[in-house]
Parts: structure tokens; C-alpha cells; sequence
């Protein structure tokens, strides 16, 4: 198997869609050695993956337990059955009445008259999903728009959200949290903390191999901060070495010691930072600008304390209206941002107000300043175990490249402090002016979205078309100074802090929150979960200790249904398991992650049978048919016979898979110029034969060849040259940058009643009401710290591949040889470790590729289930596989936030993002 020549993630200069698939599979082939000239490869765990749908642990039939939660006892139903018994309920396991989902599905009655931002009763379901193949968009269609559920939740608050929302605060998007990557290829320097681009990343293939090729080119040089030495580095020891092994957890402090440096040695983009708007910027021949120049109000009490101050408060504008823009400092004094060409970017003043007051005031590259200088560089060594004359050897690299270097994070941000950690990292790009410039920092090139309003079809809105209104139970995006809770205690006179639990009004909706939160039933309890291959109690920190129990009692939660291939750690609780397509099997269309410049989708159909059963009407029983049929039994507008909106008005229908994302593939081949039509000989060489009939019996025939020709090429990709622009990228980021962040500036914790920091600061590892972790989990008692690193081999999902297990079948614990020296263990030995949250046993494996103090745990290992479970369906013993179940998992060692009243792991306070970089433990030489 090889890749796609088509695609920017698998060729290194993709070819232009224009080229007829006989000469892409030319490209790929020996003939003239073309495949070795500009290689298209496929990654191992992609080529791996097919052994899933052969697996003897797959789930290919409808289940239904027959024990106890949890008991593994399960048999097998028609899927019709499944489809009743869930949306009417009943005495279905001879336990008591079952809520089903017709019972739940009010979208008039609130949950709480008492509470009434908490919505109507439609919020008691809740909805989660993790690996998306690019299908998402039709089960958000049922949650959100056909039931009206608020209640959905993803994997990213237990995967990246740290970073995501940290590049957010830099990107002045909090809603999406766009984020950047490195344009490997013409960059000079890359700083690389908590990432590893030939060890993960995303898209992981891509960014391996463009580091590979720079660095064969030797245009690049780079630094690795990790605790643990990794597939980037290419000299681990020496003056020479490009691996800073640092503390887990401490990258504020590297962070702001490395802006500090910047700052105060001339080590910054002056003149771009001192572009104050989009119109400067764009007659200085930019094509972004930051808000470095912008006037905070800084007054302590004041009303709009935390604000940038506008020309609204100064009386020259409406408050709100377009016209109303921050204000700067110029050589003429006191001006609106709109009107200077350049600013002062260091300014600390007083403003007289209408109302007789002098106010505070500073530029927001001050306050940055200010926050940096609150330390010494010794005292942020000393912090992150980095030697200051290290730091300072980074910095003078980082600012010799200029506008060419870059810095990069990722998951290594899931620490208690990896929101402010990734908001300072990221704004090393901002002093470098990075951003938008080739060799910088690059937002990507996007995606073409068909699954929107589009030229052929309304995949959007759909008439009776719910929205969902109401507190999501992870009580995101809500400020809980609006909320009835704190209204009360206000009016009885009582202090408003803290809240019952965290409320997060920067956050996205946060499956780390949702789960524990509902089974405690705060804000609100729920009636019914839906997984769709979830696996929460594995992915995240702490979780399975804190909720088992709970989740395994049906008084807690009355109705779960999981949609899934496999069984895993989470649905082994499950009243109900739905088969679900794996890899090859399924629809979708997928775009990439920001390490990808050129705007481009993916496009996935079946290029096999589906191996699950059948409805009665002949469709494999899937995701789709679980949210199409439940919609359809439900009498739910947005499915079935009368569902989607054609560019003519006509109504058309939503009966299966094909007819949603062969619609979604039409309105992609129409977006801009319309794709041409595929050759007889396109449609022969790229396999779409089996396709045929169905694009046939969907799509109109003016339709047919342009999405055909979409599929031929697997996806549509914009032309490799759209990349650069000269000096810029492509594709450059529009709003203005954030060096100060005034969503975040003047957001309260919920826990500490303090208003959060609008720019990068230092911060130490705390928990939920703000005591330092080190004061309640002492070094004296818990002396070392475990950390995870994601695996260049094994994903949580693909532990069930023997072909990968054979390659690596367990992880050892990287220590280093002092720690081990120190507690008299040997390279090899079984260790155990213990966390105030649990205990696992491993093997360690020891030596100097590890930060003294630390543990790493590779991620992937340690399952119970996925095939390491044993199971018995309709009386037949299901045998697991303990190979399966070989390993660690770091999760295994997170624990309950004992500062919580409502249940609730260690996570990170402005977030929510689970905790596993940085987990206090000790460690013994286990007994023989």
C-alpha cells in the first residue's frame, strides 16, 4: 500500500489534480524511478489497520447485556430491536422502567424552573465520540438539531485542549482555538516543547518527513524540550545536542524566561509589532498585525479593568460599534488604532475619562513585559531544570533566525499549567513576527467544507431544525457569575466563591467535566448516554477510579448505548453495543491539522464490505443507520424521506450513509470552479467501479462525473504552489494576534473568584482551588513525577494489530539511572508505581534518556479491554488476548482533585483538560 500522490500529507509536492490518475500511479511506481524522485508513503499504523476488520474481537452484531453492568454478559439482537427498545423504553433488563429517548426528547419542559439557564430537559441526553473518520457532521446533526440535546462531548479535552485553547488566546479565537504549525520546510529554526514531530504530531507523517528532509538539506537547525529523548532528536548528549530534557509541567517557566530574554535583548519583530490594525499592516506590505500596541485599562477596581481602552470610553464612539477600535499610543499622542501607522509599544500612562477620572493604562507588549520580568532567568531555570546559559543559548538562536523561527507544542501541554505554557510558547511566534511568513508559523490551508450551505445542497439547516439551547453539564462557555447559583448567594449576602464545582466560560464543551459531573448530578443529572467509539475511562486521567461504580449502576444513569467495532474500557458498561464500520468500511471527508499549508479534504467510501449486519432494509448497520433510524422512530425532523434541502428547494431524502456524504461530495466538487468530469479510464485506475451505482442512484447526472472525480483523486487539494506568496504564506491568518487576550483578561475562576491574566505568565502546578500541588502532594512523599509521550508505533485503538504488537508488545517505564541508582533498582526490573490515585507495575527501563526525577509511560499500552477482556455472548465464551492487555497506562496513575466538592479528576483550571504531565508518584523494585 502505498499513499496518496494526490494528497499533501502523503507526497512531499502533491501533484495537481488536473493529472490523470494514470500518470499519478506512475508517480508512485519504479517506471523511471518516479516513486523514489517525490515519494507518497502510507504510515505503518494506516497500513496495520486493516487487520481490524478481520479481528476475532470485533463487534459485528447488535448486543445486549444480559448481566450486571460491567459483567461482561451479553446477547445478540436484531438491530430493530435495539432501535425500539431505546427510544421507548420499558423494563428492559428486568431491573425496573427504563427512561428511552422518546421520554427525554422535551425540548419545552426545563430541567430546573429553579435554574433555568440549565435548558430543557432534552440536555439529560448526552453525547460522546472520539476518533472521527470525517463523520461527525451527521451525528451533530441528530444531537444538536433533530433532538436539541446541548450535551455533547469529544475526545479533546482529554487529548490536546490545553493547547488548543492556549493557541487560541494567541490566535484571538476562543471559540474554534486555531492553532499553527511550523512550514517545515523553509524555516531555520524550530524550538520544539511538548511535540516531537518524527516521534507524533499532526499529521504526523507529513511533519516526520518534512523535519527528515530539512535536516538532510541542512537548512534547519532545531531544539527538542521533553522529558524524554525522542525520535526527533539527532544528538542527545554533547555541546552539540539539540534535546533539553525539562520538568513535566514547568514549560511556563522555560516560556517566559525565553520571552523575557527577547524582550529585554532586542530579540523581537519592532517594527511588525508596532502595526496597530489590519490597514497599517497591509500599507507596510504585511498581511497580519498583533495588538502588541493596544492600551489595557489596568485601573484596580475600575468597571472595565482587564478591557482595551476604546474610543467608546473616551465618549468618541457608540460602545460596540464597528467604528469603536482600541486605542494607541503614536507620536501624536493618544490616537485610535485605525488611524496610526505605527505605535508605541511599550507604554504605561494615565487617561483622563469623561467623567473627570485618570485611569491606569498600559500597551499590551508591556504587560507582557511586566509578567516576564516577575521572575529572574536563574529563578525560571531553577524552576524547569533547564541550565540558564542553555536558555539564553535557545534564545540568541531563536533570535538569530528572525523571522524564520518558529516554535511548536502540542500534547506535551496537558499539564495543569499547559493552558499559560502553550499561550507563552505560541507567543515566541508572535515577537518573532512568524505568523503568516514563510518558514514561520502557518495557520494551514483549511479544508473544503461540504457539509455546510452549499452549491448543490443545504447539509446545514433542515426545516423543524432544533438549536440547542442551555448549560452544557461541563458548565463551559457560561460565566458563573450569570448563573442562578451565584444569583442566590449574592442575594443572601454570602461570598459567590467558590462555585459548587468549576465553571469555565472560555472552555468548549468538555467531556472530562460531562461524565463525572452528571453522575454526581451537578449541575443537572442525565438520563441517557450515546458513545460513538468513546473510550473516556481509558483516555482519561483518574477517570475509571472516580466513576465505575456510578457508571455501572442504572440508578445513576438510567439508559447507555455505545456505537463501536470493538468493546472497550468505557462501553464494557453499556446497556446496548451497535457495530459500527472500522477503517475501509467507512464514509467521510477529513482535512488536517494546521501542519498542512494548502487548503485540501479527504475523501473516504467504502472500498469494502462492511462486515457488521444488516438492517432489514439491507444497509450495514452502522453509526449513520443507529442516528437515522433512532431519528426516524423518534418522528425527528432532519431525517428520512423529506431531510435535506437541494439549491432548488426540493426536499430529498436521508435514508442512509450515501446519501449525506455523496451529497456533502457534490457540493464540494461544485465549491469555486466546478471539478471536471472523470474519464472512463480515471474511474477503471482509481477502483470506483463499486462506487459507480451508487453515485448513480443519488446524485443527479450532472452531478455524477464531477464527484466521481473528486473521488478518483481521493479528495480535493489545492495546488502545491498556493503554499507561499513571496515572503508570506499562502493561506495567512486575517484577525489580529493576540499578545494580550482580553476574553482571557477578563474571565473570573470560578474557584478563586480572581480575574484570570490576559497574557502568558509563570504558573506552578495547582489544583482546582488554587493550592500548589507540591503543598498537598509533598516531593517528600511523592518524589517524582510521571509524565505520557505519545507512541510513533501504537494508538489506543490500535493495540488489537498483532502486526504492530510484534513490532513493540509492551512499554517499558523510561527512568533515569540516578533515580534508580537511588532506590536500588536495575535496567529490567519490574517495578511498581504508586500515585494518590492508583498503582501500576512495569519494567523499567533505565538510563540518561529521561529528565532525572521522572517517569515516561508510553502512550497506547495497558488495556482491559479492546480484545483483553474475556466476554460471553449468548452462552459462548469470548476468550481475550493478554497480550492486548500488556503495558501501563499513565491514566491508570491520575487521581481525584481532593479540593473538589463534586467529583472530579485533576485538570487544568481554565481548560478543563485532564492532567497527565506531571502526576506526583513513587516508586519501588516490585517483589519477585
Amino acid at each position: 500500500m502505498t499513499g496518496n500522490p494526490y494528497n499533501p500529507l502523503s507526497a512531499d509536492q502533491h501533484l495537481d489534480h488536473a493529472t490523470p490518475v494514470k500518470e499519478a500511479l506512475r508517480s508512485v511506481s519504479a517506471w523511471q524511478d518516479q516513486g523514489q524522485e517525490n515519494r507518497s508513503t502510507a504510515c505503518a499504523r494506516g497500513n496495520a489497520m486493516i487487520a481490524q476488520i478481520t479481528s476475532p474481537h470485533r463487534v459485528t452484531h447488535c448486543l445486549k447485556r444480559t448481566g450486571p453492568r460491567g459483567s461482561g454478559q451479553w446477547t445478540q439482537v436484531p438491530f430493530e430491536q435495539v432501535i425500539e427498545e431505546i427510544c421507548e423504553g420499558g423494563d428492559l433488563f428486568g431491573e425496573g422502567p427504563v427512561e428511552g429517548l422518546r421520554a427525554i426528547n422535551d425540548y419545552e419542559t426545563p430541567i430546573d424552573p429553579n435554574n433555568p439557564e440549565y435548558g430543557p430537559k432534552t440536555n439529560q441526553l448526552l453525547v460522546m465520540e472520539a476518533t472521527d473518520y470525517g463523520r461527525s457532521a451527521l451525528l451533530k446533526r441528530f444531537v444538536f438539531n433533530a433532538f436539541g440535546t446541548r450535551n455533547y462531548g469529544h475526545h479533546g479535552s482529554y487529548c490536546g485542549l490545553a493547547f488548543r485553547m492556549g493557541s487560541g488566546a494567541v490566535m484571538n479565537d476562543m471559540k474554534k482555538y486555531a492553532h499553527t504549525k511550523p512550514d517545515f520546510a523553509s524555516a531555520t529554526f524550530g524550538l520544539f516543547i511538548g511535540t516531537a514531530p518524527s516521534q507524533a504530531g499532526n499529521p504526523f507523517k507529513r511533519q516526520g518527513r518534512l523535519i527528515a528532509e530539512a535536516r538532510a538539506r541542512g537548512n534547519l537547525d532545531y531544539v527538542v524540550v521533553d522529558p524524554a529523548l525522542n525520535a526527533s532528536v539527532t544528538k542527545s548528549a554533547g555541546a552539540s545536542s539539540n534535546w533539553v530534557p525539562v520538568r513535566p509541567g514547568t514549560d511556563t517557566a522555560l516560556a517566559m524566561a525565553l520571552i523575557r530574554w527577547l524582550l529585554e535583548n532586542d530579540g523581537y519583530a519592532a517594527d511588525f509589532l508596532a502595526l496597530p490594525s489590519g490597514k497599517a499592516a497591509k500599507a507596510a506590505g504585511e498581511v497580519g498585525h498583533t495588538n502588541a500596541t493596544h492600551l489595557v485599562i489596568v485601573e484596580d477596581g475600575h468597571a472595565r479593568q482587564g478591557h482595551f481602552l476604546r474610543r467608546s470610553d473616551l465618549g468618541q464612539a457608540e460602545a460596540g460599534a464597528d467604528d469603536d477600535a482600541a486605542m494607541v499610543m503614536a507620536d501624536d499622542g493618544l490616537v485610535s488604532s485605525d488611524a496610526a501607522g505605527k505605535a508605541s509599544l511599550f507604554v504605561s500612562a494615565r487617561v483622563d475619562f469623561p467623567d473627570g477620572a485618570t485611569v491606569a493604562v498600559k500597551s499590551s507588549l508591556a504587560l507582557l513585559l511586566e509578567s516576564a520580568q516577575e521572575r529572574s532567568l536563574a529563578d525560571y531555570a531553577a524552576e524547569c531544570g533547564i541550565p540558564e546559559a542553555r536558555i539564553v543559548d535557545i534564545a540568541e538562536r531563536f533570535k538569530a533566525a528572525g523571522r524564520r523561527a518558529v516554535s511548536d507544542s502540542h500534547g506535551g501541554m496537558m499539564s495543569s499549567t499547559g493552558f499559560y505554557a502553550t499561550f507563552g510558547v505560541q507567543m515566541l511566534n508572535l515577537l518573532a513576527g512568524s505568523i503568516n511568513h514563510t518558514g514561520g508559523s502557518a495557520q494551514g490551508g483549511g479544508s473544503f467544507n461540504g457539509m455546510g450551505k452549499g452549491p448543490r445542497y443545504d447539509l446545514k439547516t433542515f426545516p423543524g431544525m432544533r438549536k440547542p439551547k442551555g448549560l452544557f453539564l461541563s458548565r463551559s462557555g457560561f460565566p458563573y457569575e450569570k448563573s442562578s447559583e451565584y444569583k442566590r448567594k449574592v442575594a443572601a449576602g454570602e461570598n459567590p466563591y467558590p462555585a459548587t464545582a468549576p465553571w469555565r466560560s472560555l472552555a468548549p464543551p468538555t467531556l472530562t467535566e460531562h461524565l463525572s459531573s452528571a453522575l454526581d448530578g451537578y449541575p443537572y443529572p442525565i438520563k441517557a448516554l450515546i458513545g460513538c467509539m468513546a473510550n473516556p475511562i481509558y483516555g482519561q486521567a483518574g477517570l475509571h477510579t472516580l466513576i465505575e461504580e456510578k457508571l455501572a449502576d442504572p440508578k445513576k444513569l438510567g439508559l447507555y448505548v455505545a456505537v463501536d467495532g470493538f468493546i472497550n474500557e468505557t462501553n464494557l458498561y453499556a446497556d446496548y453495543i451497535v457495530p459500527d464500520s472500522v477503517m475501509y468500511e467507512v464514509w467521510g471527508f477529513t482535512g488536517a491539522w494546521s501542519g498542512n499549508l494548502t487548503k485540501m479534504t479527504t475523501a473516504c467510501w467504502p472500498v469494502v464490505e462492511p462486515r457488521q449486519q444488516k438492517t432489514e432494509g439491507g444497509q450495514p448497520v452502522s453509526m449513520e443507520t443507529f442516528f437515522i433510524a433512532t431519528a426516524k422512530q423518534l418522528g425527528l425532523t432532519g431525517f428520512g424521506a423529506e431531510a435535506i434541502p437541494a439549491a432548488d428547494g426540493t426536499l430529498l431524502p436521508l435514508e442512509s450513509a450515501e446519501d449525506f456524504f455523496l451529497r456533502a461530495g457534490a457540493n464540494i466538487a461544485y465549491l469555486g470552479d466546478r471539478l471536471p468530469d472523470a474519464s472512463e479510464e480515471d474511474v477503471a485506475l482509481s477502483g470506483l467501479d463499486l462506487l459507480l451505482p451508487k453515485i448513480e442512484a443519488v446524485l443527479p447526472e450532472e452531478e455524477r462525473g464531477a464527484v466521481a472525480y473528486l473521488y478518483s483523486r481521493g479528495g480535493r487539494f489545492q495546488p502545491y504552489k498556493a503554499a507561499h506568496d513571496g515572503e508570506n504564506l499562502g493561506n495567512p491568518w486575517k484577525r489580529t494576534l493576540c499578545v494580550y487576550n482580553e476574553d482571557v483578561g477578563t474571565a473570573i475562576d470560578s474557584q478563586t473568584g480572581q480575574r484570570h491574566r490576559g497574557v502568558p505568565q509563570f504558573r506552578q502546578a495547582e489544583l482546582a482551588d488554587g493550592s500548589p500541588m507540591r503543598e498537598v502532594y509533598s516531593e517528600d512523599d511523592w518524589p517524582l513525577l510521571a509524565f505520557s509521550y505519545k507512541s510513533n508505533l501504537m494508538n489506543p485503538y490500535a493495540i488489537g494489530l498483532e502486526r504492530l504488537r510484534m513490532i513493540k508488545p509492551y512499554n517499558p517505564i523510561l527512568m533515569h539511572r540516578d533515580d534508580a541508582a537511588r532506590l536500588g533498582i536495575s535496567h529490567g526490573d519490574t517495578i511498581r508505581i504508586e500515585s494518590p490515585g492508583g498503582t501500576v507495575t512495569g519494567l523499567a527501563l533505565v538510563g540518561d534518556g529521561v529528565m532525572r526525577g521522572c517517569l515516561g509511560i508510553e502512550h497506547g499500552f495497558g488495556h482491559r479491554e479492546l480484545g483483553a477482556g474475556t466476554h460471553v455472548i449468548d452462552g459462548q465464551e469470548r476468550p481475550g488476548n493478554e497480550w492486548i492487555g500488556a503495558g501501563v497506562n499513565l491514566n491508570d496513575l491520575g487521581f481525584a482533585d481532593p479540593t473538589r466538592r463534586v467529583a472530579g479528576t485533576w485538570l487544568e483550571p481554565i481548560s478543563g483538560a485532564s492532567v497527565r504531565q506531571g502526576l506526583p508518584v513513587r516508586v519501588s523494585r516490585a517483589m519477585a
